[in-house]
């Protein structure tokens, strides 16, 4: 690793470390039980199947997804760099048996190969320094058959239509001030990261496919965000609805042939 990406994994690992004090409480991070957190599950159960596998959850973060993975019946193991964040997610899912936390950095994870039947992972694409390098990586930890699920999007502009939904919540703000729990691409740490980030400026499935194909994966199929989105509408505020316009997401699954 050389000294420019150390310094910025050092970065982002501390920006997250402090973000983990209020993470649940910022709006899509914390999974509603009900039709959110089945909308989230629902693409997880169509790439794993029904029976029990051995599963590989990448940047967990508090262990929101770790919840919806683990109650599919899964064994888990929920990596992360941060030891801020497993603190939480540890004290959240204590004394669960199947599942295991572990402080490890995502694009070098130090796993013996072959070990996992499936990888899940949710806004951790935009973050890699070396996204070549980590996708080769993943490939190499699952089994043959194994299963790569990415939740992601471009989070460093609005897409076209969301524009106005964007104009809409800085409004908002105006009358009733900003939302303290809410950190997104505008806070200036947040900026300063992606300007520093191969998908800082720019996160599309179509970049990211070819990518994947190069890494080894086959069969890569793109899903909508859609229902997730609708499913986080139902139960939250007009500025949180609103935010779920702003930025262009998707799904990704892909097979270690």
């Amino acid at each position: 690793m050389n000294g420019v990406n150390f310094h910025l994994k050092e970065e982002i690992r501390d920006y997250w470390s402090k973000r983990s004090e209020t993470f649940d409480l910022a709006f899509g991070h914390k999974i509603a039980p009900g039709p959110e957190a089945d909308a989230w599950q629902k693409p997880i159960h169509a790439a794993l199947g029904s029976q029990p596998k051995c599963v590989l959850e990448l940047a967990c973060g508090t262990g929101e997804v770790t919840r919806l993975i683990h109650d599919l019946g899964h064994d888990v193991t929920a990596l992360d760099f941060s030891e801020a964040m497993l603190a939480v997610a540890r004290k959240k899912h204590a004394g669960k048996s199947r599942l295991r936390f572990l402080l490890a950095d995502a694009e070098q994870t130090m796993e013996p190969g072959e070990a996992y039947d499936a990888i899940v992972c949710r806004h951790l694409v935009w973050t890699l320094t070396r996204p070549e390098e980590a996708l080769k990586e993943w490939f190499r930890l699952l089994k043959p058959g194994g299963r790569l699920v990415i939740f992601d999007g471009d989070w460093a502009k609005p897409k076209p239509s969301g524009r106005l939904a964007r104009l809409l919540i800085s409004l908002i703000d105006r009358c009733i001030g900003p939302d303290q729990n809410y950190d997104g691409a505008l806070s200036s740490r947040h900026a300063r990261i992606m300007d520093a980030l191969p998908f800082g400026s720019d996160l599309r499935s179509a970049e990211l496919i070819p990518l994947l194909s190069t890494a080894g994966f086959a069969a890569v199929q793109l899903q909508s965000h859609g229902p997730i989105a609708r499913a986080q509408r139902k139960n939250t505020n007009l500025r949180n609805k609103l935010r779920t316009f702003v930025y262009r997401r998707f799904i990704l699954t892909c097979t270690r042939p």
